[in-house]
């Protein structure tokens, strides 16, 4: 007969001399305040019964329990906080054993970790992830996994934020044994009976004796803080995660979890905090859609590429991981062998890593199917166009979609800039065309640009949506415009960067300004990386159409025209030697820099890593400002999820806009104003900017209406 516990969330039932504890909390048995007080409350009863010799915990549905309960973020605590809980756990005078299964993080794991033994399921995962949220574990995570993995493997673990397979946890030490079963219940009974008859004795990770030899261990650590500090510049919790693994080195383990709590607070105070998890929720939220409410996805099991370059190429290899049925077309039979050599040569460098075995991928490429001609595509359900970002080239790839393709098939083009309602209208089907931005390295880059044009149809976005989710991309839904959301956005904070160039900033000088901010990359770098020539082509291209206002910058041109275009030309903004992956500035740019100053006649004055951040960030703003105004995206986290996911803007700062609303959007207003001063048209403050100003409101404000 089972008991139950508050909330229904926790039953307990015995089984013989076991207590078996069952967490149901759907969908994630997530660590709410009912679920601990559940947990609490178990315990007390396996205490007071003396027939129960052990106490055994698993997770109903498909995960142990997969951390803490989003919906209490930002709440006052409630008890029994889950350090108390822990400590409760481990000072059990039962046993106690954690049956894991499917997820198992953050929280989970830290009461796992309290458990007096573990046992792992071949599909569990374990992990603490909290670094990914601004935060370090706070409940004993920081103090009983390195003692009982060691430091290495226990700051690895958090510091990347990572799920560990149970095999892996099994050989480092993480759990205890492993059973190949899907039964957590009945693996979970029968491994209590059997340490129950090996009369195995509790056993508390408090005292684990990894970190014993404390010479090793420090020297380990003072590695890990060398590298994280170079590898997380300006990142918050990752030093702080450190500081406590010194803790669980120096002190007792008492005193260690005293110190594990005042440093988790302090990343709970944390700027970066605040970022992270607008980010978290905020890549949550993007899916949600007017589509999605108004229609359901089309059928999506095969689909084809229209070019096997390197953009085709990335994108069949993401199809193919997601279990698609893929086939690829090119003009000719050496275009599409390339174009399958590509895809093959990401499948073979898995394999030469070790992360892949040769059946595997045959099984991969037996889904692939590579073709020269159209009509081997007549029956696919969707097709992605990936060809050359010319409007004349595309237009006529449409109409060939459109006399080949099965009614209801969806014609998706990949086009980064250009009209998409100008392809849909070349067809007999507007209502069947949607954009697919991917961002290139199209396998590996997890932004994508769902474009909406104005005559498509609801389930055609919504199976867009599907795409992604199938592809485990995460989808921003964009309107048409030149550059959708991200381009257009990067295409003025660009210009931005050209005028302090221009202006007296050397263009490595901004990139050490952006790196500094939190950025991978400086922009100079990204462009050397594309490729200047293709910025140069879309300049060119609205050359007709620019403003007379515009003040326009000629270096990038110049390097242009000397066929500097970046890396795969070996100079850039920076010098490649020898094909070097990471240039060098170069003396000839910043000749080439000084040359269009005296030819415009401007006398360069300095920029502090301030004032660049500065305009930079002004520019960035107010275009996304201008971009949620339009309806380009449906909300100012929109914006920052795109540039979150694909231009490398620093996490822990949240996007641009959730910078803005930090940093405060009266001061970027006067920023606005301040550099108006000398260029009124570019620096003209959004209206939506300026109406959220006079209103006292925020960009997160606009983050929550119906």
């Amino acid at each position: 007969m089972g008991t139950a516990i508050p909330a229904c969330v926790v039953t307990t039932a015995r089984e013989g001399g076991v207590l078996v504890v069952t967490i149901d909390n759907p969908p994630v048995n997530a660590l709410g305040v009912a679920v601990r007080q559940g947990l609490w409350a178990a315990l007390e009863q396996a205490e007071q019964d003396a027939a129960v010799q052990a106490v055994l915990l698993l997770g109903a549905g498909t995960s142990f329990i997969a951390g803490a309960d989003i919906r209490e973020f930002g709440q006052p605590p409630q008890p029994p906080l889950l350090p108390d809980l822990c400590n409760r756990i481990e000072a059990s005078p039962k046993l106690v054993i954690a049956a894991l299964h499917g997820p198992t993080l953050g929280g989970g794991l830290e009461v796992a970790l309290a458990a007096h033994y573990r046992l792992g399921l071949s599909a569990a995962k374990l992990g603490l992830p909290e670094v990914n949220l601004g935060l370090l574990p706070g409940a004993g995570g920081t103090q009983r996994t390195p003692r009982l993995i060691g430091v290495q493997a226990a700051a690895e673990l958090m510091l990347s934020g990572r799920h560990m397979g149970a095999q892996e946890a099994l050989a480092v030490g993480l759990i205890d044994d492993l059973d190949g079963g899907h039964d957590v219940r009945a693996a979970g009974l029968a491994y209590a009976q059997t340490l129950l008859a090996q009369k195995a004795p509790v056993r508390r990770t408090r005292d684990a004796g990894a970190l014993i030899n404390k010479a090793a261990s420090q020297a380990a650590l003072n590695v890990l803080k060398a590298h994280t500090a170079k590898k997380t510049p300006g990142l918050f919790s990752p030093l702080k995660i450190l500081e406590a693994i010194q803790g669980a080195i120096d002190l007792p383990f008492d005193e260690g979890l005293k110190q594990e709590r005042a440093l988790f607070l302090q990343c709970l105070d944390s700027p970066q905090r605040a970022g992270l998890i607008h980010a978290f929720f905020a890549e949550r939220e993007t899916a949600k859609i007017p589509e999605a409410k108004a229609a359901t996805p089309r059928p999506l099991a095969h689909i084809a590429i229209i070019g096997g370059g390197t953009m085709g190429a990335g994108i069949t290899v993401a199809a193919l991981d997601a279990g698609l049925q893929v086939t690829m077309i090119e003009r000719d039979a050496p275009s599409i062998a390339r174009g399958q050599a590509h895809v093959e040569k990401v499948y073979d460098g898995l394999i030469a890593k070790g992360r892949l075995s040769a059946e595997a991928k045959a099984a991969v490429m037996a889904r692939y199917t590579p073709s020269t001609s159209y009509d081997d595509i007549g029956q696919v359900d969707l097709v992605i166009e990936a060809v050359f970002e010319d409007l004349d080239v595309k237009k006529t790839v449409f109409q060939e979609l459109d006399r080949v393709c099965k009614p209801g098939a969806v014609l998706a083009t990949n086009t980064s800039y250009l009209d998409i309602d100008a392809i849909a209208a070349v067809t007999s089907r507007p209502q069947d065309v949607v954009g697919l931005h991917f961002f290139s390295p199209a396998n590996i880059m997890k932004l994508l640009e769902i474009v909406v044009p104005a005559k498509v149809a609801a389930d055609v976005v919504a199976t867009a949506f599907a795409l992604a989710k199938k592809m485990k991309k995460t989808p921003v839904r964009a309107g048409v415009c030149d550059g959708f959301i991200g381009n257009r956005i990067m295409a003025v904070y660009r210009q931005a960067a050209d005028y302090l160039m221009e202006d007296g900033a050397s263009p490595y000088q901004i990139d050490e300004a952006l790196r500094a901010f939190g950025y991978p990359m400086g922009l100079f770098q990204v462009v050397d990386l594309a490729g200047g020539d293709i910025g140069w082509a879309a300049r060119k291209r609205r050359a007709p159409t620019r403003d007379p206002r515009a003040r326009y910058v000629e270096i990038s041109d110049r390097l242009c025209e000397r066929g500097w275009f970046g890396q795969k030309t070996g100079r850039g903004f920076y010098l490649y030697p020898q094909g070097a992956r990471t240039g060098v500035p170069d003396p000839e740019v910043l000749a080439i820099v000084d040359a269009e100053r005296t030819r415009k006649g401007i006398t360069p004055r300095p920029f502090t890593a301030d004032e660049i951040i500065r305009r930079y960030m002004a520019a960035m703003v107010n275009e996304g400002a201008k971009v949620v105004q339009e309806g380009i995206a449906l909300r100012p986290l929109d914006v920052d999820v795109t540039f979150l996911s694909g231009y490398g803007f620093p996490r822990f700062r949240g996007g641009p806009m959730k910078y803005a609303d930090m940093v405060g959007l009266d001061k970027v207003l006067a920023d606005l104003r301040e550099f108006a001063q000398e260029d009124a048209w570019f620096w003209q403050p959004a209206a939506l900017l300026e109406t959220l100003v006079a209103q006292g409101a925020n960009f997160d404000s606009l983050n929550h209406r119906e």
